[in-house]
């Protein structure tokens, strides 16, 4: 296996042809980003996918290394990590302040936000990735993809050997997949996209469904079966306690179903119930790391003004501290213009001391506390890794502190507050938290980004450049894929056309809940009781996860048991049952090496990169199938412009789509467990 470059090799790293894969790349994993997002409210890290697309593609050109490979992959995941922002701006449309998604507007946004919260990251470089014993488990685990990828041609393999090592061919596969299974439900209508079934004992209504999203299985693979139990728990009390009691003391309306009068229960309170859990889970993590985020914060802050001795070398090269307070001081100007342009359009008639007040006060919230942001989530990436780090979290808390800052200015010049009902300064809010979630969202990931290039030897300041042009690339991909989702399938409170099926529109999780506690905010109407329960609950999952933790052998991640609790259950049951799929694979990996005699790290290494390929290949194939399906649906102006049957086959489309997928579902495990025997590969 290839070590670490040294410092005095210096490999070509920041070329013209990384930069172009790097793009194309960004511009499929960006999408798909996008669309699982809105969908479930989880995205994917696309570092590993990205690493072995260019391992795959480079390798057919003269030169390439893992240097190359690296930058490839940092500027893939850059730009498809800043899609989080979905989690925030689709509440502009359901609060009915934009009719669409403003390109120039969004992509700034994008930019901005995404290139501070690189430069934020530069000066914890040192302190967090190269000084600290955090483990930074994505980061390290692209490090291995990148120094298996380069020593495949240095190995003594044969041919048979070489084609059982997972690849492309797994990303690809998997995609394929997916693809055909989405075109088949959400197209042609000839498989079911969920089943449920439907429970009463007495005015008690119970729910027991899943979703088929392959997608979503995929996630749930990443995700792992500590996060899937939490979900688990979390749809248990909500479709098991929750809406059963709800509903057992409600009285339906006239005409109104018992699913109907859970659903709706389900909506308008349960849903807080969940928020309340998310948000203490989110403040409970942010104290449990105040202490040592705060100490490297600090240690930051003492190296940026020049205390300690800087290396010379490669390796420990950043950007210049003069060209990231220049670039950060151009940043800061265009976000000064960008939230002028955007409160000039929203209230004209408000002007001067005023005007400037509401623009300055929110620029200067988002820009300094997307600092302590950065910190904070660069912290909790390196020690959970950037998919379990509480981005949802983070932006409730902003959400609701950007809220009041601007009630407080609302106190000293009422204006704002008043107009459109209360709308602008809703929209004020949310804007300014897509901001800070864009900070946090790169911050998130990029440190990770950092992990693998110290490990292989990669130079920073290259590396930094490769994440601004991600940023940069992701900024411009984002705004169109957006306009074109909503145009197909509109958000909950947001549809673009007369007549379209609110049952069919994108979630965005998130965005609905960020959106709900800032109009509660504004207009004195959050559902306090419903929050406050889930506040408590949380409170008692945190001290039952703190129990559990003091045994060694078990964990409860309350942020996930609130998403149970929040989501549709078509939606949490299917990433359950991806993280079932992981968990089951595991343990007869765990049987086969024990049978073997060899330790289970390096008898399950193969297998288990093999699935977090191949349930990457799933997530992309069935994003980049919605959004094609979501372009015809855009252009023809029909919900279901390639369904070969009516709705009269729905039922018998529910059936067929559960045997399909529990076959797929199947057929995974095995291709997972394949293994390579004298030179051939077989199936367990």
């Amino acid at each position: 296996m290839t070590d670490r470059v040294p410092d005095h090799l210096d490999l070509p790293e920041l070329t013209l042809r990384g930069l172009i894969l790097g793009a194309l790349i960004t511009l499929v994993f960006t999408a798909s980003n996008v669309y699982l997002g809105l969908k479930v409210g989880l995205t994917f890290a696309s570092s590993i996918p990205a690493a072995v697309i260019s391992m795959a593609v480079l390798r057919y050109f003269k030169g390439s290394n893992i240097l190359e490979n690296n930058m490839v992959q940092t500027q893939a995941s850059a730009a498809g990590t800043l899609s989080s922002i979905i989690f925030i701006l689709p509440g502009l449309l359901m609060i009915g302040y934009w009719a669409g998604f403003p390109f120039w507007q969004t992509a700034m946004i994008c930019a901005i936000g995404g290139i501070l919260g690189v430069l934020y990251t530069i000066p914890l470089r040192r302190v967090m990735v190269v000084q600290s014993e955090l483990p930074y488990p994505e980061g390290v685990a692209a490090a291995e993809i990148l120094r298996v990828g380069s020593s495949d041609e240095g190995d003594d393999k044969t041919a048979a050997q070489r084609r059982g090592e997972p690849g492309l061919r797994d990303i690809l596969g998997g995609g394929l997949v997916a693809a055909a299974f989405s075109l088949c439900s959400s197209g042609f209508k000839v498989l079911g996209e969920s089943i449920s079934l439907w429970l009463g004992a007495g005015q008690a209504a119970f729910r027991f469904s899943t979703g088929f999203s392959f997608a979503l299985v995929g996630a749930g693979y990443l995700m792992g079966i500590t996060a899937g139990i939490a979900i688990l728990v979390g749809v248990l009390i909500c479709w098991g306690v929750a809406v059963p009691l709800l509903t057992f003391n409600a009285m339906p309306a006239e005409g109104q179903g018992l699913s109907e009068l859970a659903t709706q229960l389900w909506s308008s309170q349960v849903r807080f119930l969940g928020a309340g859990t998310i948000g203490i889970a989110a403040l409970w993590t942010l104290a449990t790391l105040f202490k040592p985020m705060a100490q490297g914060v600090w240690t930051s802050l003492r190296a940026v003004r020049g205390r300690g001795e800087i290396s010379t070398a490669r390796t420990e090269r950043d950007m210049p501290p003069r060209s990231i307070l220049l670039l950060a001081g151009l940043l800061l100007l265009a976000l000064l213009g960008v939230f002028a342009n955007f409160l000039h359009e929203a209230a004209p008639e408000l002007s001067g001391f005023g005007f400037w007040g509401f623009v300055a006060g929110c620029v200067f919230f988002a820009f300094f506390f997307g600092f302590l942001i950065a910190a904070a989530c660069g912290y909790m990436a390196g020690l959970v890794g950037s998919s379990s780090s509480p981005i949802s979290g983070i932006g409730i808390i902003a959400v609701i502190l950007v809220s009041l800052l601007i009630l407080g200015m609302g106190s000293l010049e009422t204006g704002l507050l008043q107009l459109a009902g209360g709308k602008v300064a809703i929209a004020l809010a949310l804007f300014t938290t897509s901001v800070v979630l864009a900070i946090a969202a790169i911050s998130n990931d990029n440190l990770q980004d950092l992990k693998t290039g110290y490990l292989v030897g990669a130079t920073p300041w290259r590396q930094q450049v490769a994440l601004i042009v991600g940023c940069l690339v992701g900024a411009l991909v984002i705004p169109p894929v957006l306009d074109l989702l909503y145009s197909a399938y509109g958000f909950p409170g947001a549809l673009p056309r007369e007549g379209m099926d609110a049952q069919q529109a994108l979630a965005a999780p998130q965005a609905t809940l960020l959106t709900a506690i800032a109009s509660g905010i504004f207009n004195d109407a959050l559902n306090w009781n419903m929050i406050l329960i889930g506040v408590a609950l949380g409170i008692a999952l945190i001290l039952v996860d703190l129990a559990l933790r003091r045994t060694r052998k078990a964990s409860l991640p309350v942020l996930a048991v609130g998403l149970g609790i929040y989501l549709p259950p078509t939606i949490g049951m299917t990433l359950v049952i991806g993280a079932a799929l992981g968990w089951i694979i595991d343990r007869r990996l765990q049987r086969h090496a024990t049978a073997a005699g060899q330790a289970l790290d390096g008898y399950a290494e193969v297998p288990r990169r093999r699935g977090v390929l191949l349930a990457s290949g799933l997530i992309v194939g069935e994003s980049l199938m919605g959004i094609l399906l979501a372009g015809l649906i855009g252009t023809s102006g029909k919900d279901a412009p390639l369904a070969l049957v009516g709705p009269g086959f729905s039922e018998t489309a529910e059936w067929l789509g559960l045997i399909v997928f529990a076959l797929v579902c199947i057929a995974f495990c095995r291709h997972v467990l394949g293994t390579q025997r004298g030179g051939e590969f077989i199936r367990e």
